[in-house]
């Protein structure tokens, strides 16, 4: 197989995800850094790869795949072995709605391209934005703190990292960065200290990739 090809942004969330799944796997890849920062994903270079113009992008197999959630689902069906899921359909639900409860209400919430809207056309100042930032957080985590505890182990779900604590700790990370506070999430907090202990997500981590100051 071709060495894959990751299009990643170091601070994208989404980007960060794809980065620990395929650690997670084992997969060797190559990184080709896309600056959300300075535009990079509107070009038409980029476009014509990526209609979105988001990331990540992970070229694999002869495809281009984009959306975090339908690479990792691709990544996990393709190298089964160790699976981001478990195999029971009532707890592989489970497990999909706690990543879809960060992936799909938090995170998009608050990614970088709704600050930027928040600070140019709709001029929010920075105390505004941060307030809208932390919301959006405290309300997504304590709900999601009610979903994973009582299934929760050492992970959110059980004993061993599920599609759940890859989607996590890039928001726990996000939280943090802003300043929000999570000691109110002792689920959530204790499968994001494993987590990090676990090399696939510690080498997934921002400072450690290309575009890092």
């Amino acid at each position: 197989m071709t060495k894959p090809v990751l299009h990643d942004y170091y601070r994208s969330s989404a980007a960060y995800r794809v980065r620990i799944a395929l650690n997670l796997k084992g997969l060797e890849y190559d990184g080709k850094p896309v600056s959300l920062a300075d535009g990079d994903q509107q070009s038409d270079a980029y476009r014509t790869l990526n209609p979105q113009g988001l990331v990540p992008m992970l070229e694999i197999d002869g495809l281009r795949l984009t959306q975090s959630l339908a690479i990792m689902v691709y990544l996990d069906q393709r190298f089964p072995d160790p699976p981001l899921m478990p195999a029971d359909p009532a707890d592989g639900a489970h497990v999909r709605a706690m990543a879809l409860a960060i992936a799909c209400d938090i995170h998009p919430l608050n990614n970088l391209r709704v600050l930027k809207y928040l600070a140019g056309p709709l001029r929010l100042g920075e105390d505004e934005r941060k307030d809208w930032y932390a919301h959006w957080i405290t309300q997504g985590f304590a709900a999601l703190e009610t979903m994973a505890a009582p299934k929760a182990g050492d992970f959110m779900f059980g004993d061993t990292p599920t599609l759940a604590d890859v989607c996590l700790v890039p928001q726990m990370y996000n939280a943090r960065r802003f300043e929000v506070p999570v000691d109110a999430y002792p689920t959530l907090l204790r499968a994001d200290q494993n987590a990090t202990k676990v090399e696939a997500f510690a080498e997934a981590h921002p400072d450690k990739h290309i575009g890092a100051p």
